[in-house]
């Protein structure tokens, strides 16, 4: 299921590949697509909504549903 969140203080590169390195540590199976100019992070998974927001801001990102 694709799961889009709002992700705040992405600012380079180094901050999308920490993002997605969490995600992949939850969910190794997960496809990531992340927008940094629209401030987006899709994310096609089977965990749950909660579980990936979680991961995303323990790496220190703002995380909007």
């Amino acid at each position: 299921m694709n799961q889009t969140f709002t992700v705040t203080g992405m600012t380079c590169g180094h901050c999308e590949m920490a993002v997605k390195r969490a995600v992949k540590q939850a969910d190794p199976h997960a496809e990531i697509t992340i927008d940094r100019s629209q401030n987006l992070v899709t994310i096609a998974s089977a965990k749950p909504r909660e579980d990936l927001a979680k991961v995303i801001a323990e790496e220190g990102y703002g995380v909007a549903a």
